[in-house]
């Protein structure tokens, strides 16, 4: 067994953690006072994936994204980040494997007002110009855009219509987009104020994350 256990925003949704594995309470979506202190060679996140993005965007703060091992047991069924790799959907199982089990890297997707993305971001209803790379992506309006972290840096798929939705992927390592005032949601979390610009981007670095054996 390895790890701290960092239990984020909601302790009493968290699974039994064995005995000798030190634990810490700390609130949701923690800031570097809650967690600076406290950052190691080997972390296992307990909550939402806005609360991984958290703690991911303090270890990229601090240089340390090469350095640590992630764990992660979502609490939320619909968790983005544990359909993207298949972590398990038990609590315990996803516990286990957290504590046991081996780090691969995957893409860290950052955004241009200093954020990151570990699992689902989105932008609705987007009127405006934007690029994958060097590809056209969109001209116009579209009911919706989301980003995910993909093989390339990160997945985007934007959907047409209201009626008849019609969808298109494009996958790069950069998404930016120029619109009408909107407001994007990175793993949940909205923008504090509306925008007109907004990038996506694989890191230089990965997030070495615990995952199921392949």
């Amino acid at each position: 067994m390895r790890g701290t256990v960092l239990v984020c925003g909601r302790p009493g949704e968290s699974p039994q953690v064995p005995e000798g594995v030190a634990v810490h309470a700390l609130p949701a979506r923690p800031g570097r006072s809650d967690i600076d202190s406290l950052l190691t060679d080997a972390l296992v996140v307990v909550g939402s994936d806005a609360d991984l993005a958290a703690v991911a965007l303090r270890l990229l703060r601090r240089e340390r994204l090469d350095a640590t091992t992630v764990g992660y047991v979502p609490v939320d069924r619909d968790s983005a980040v544990a359909r993207l790799w298949g972590l398990p959907a038990n609590p315990r199982d996803a516990l286990a494997l957290a504590l046991s089990g081996e780090a691969r890297p995957v893409p860290l997707v950052r955004d241009d007002a200093g954020g990151v993305l570990v699992g689902h971001g989105v932008i609705r209803q987007p009127r405006g110009v934007a690029y994958c790379d060097d590809t056209l992506a969109l001209r116009g309006e579209a009911a919706s855009i989301t980003v995910r972290p993909g093989p390339a840096g990160l997945v985007a798929t934007i959907t047409r219509g209201r009626l008849l939705r019609r969808r298109t992927v494009f996958e790069g390592r950069a998404f930016q987009l120029g619109t009408a005032p909107v407001r994007p949601v990175s793993d949940g979390v909205p923008y504090p104020r509306p925008l007109e610009r907004w990038t996506w981007y694989r890191h230089t670095h990965d997030l070495r994350l615990v995952l199921p054996a392949r």
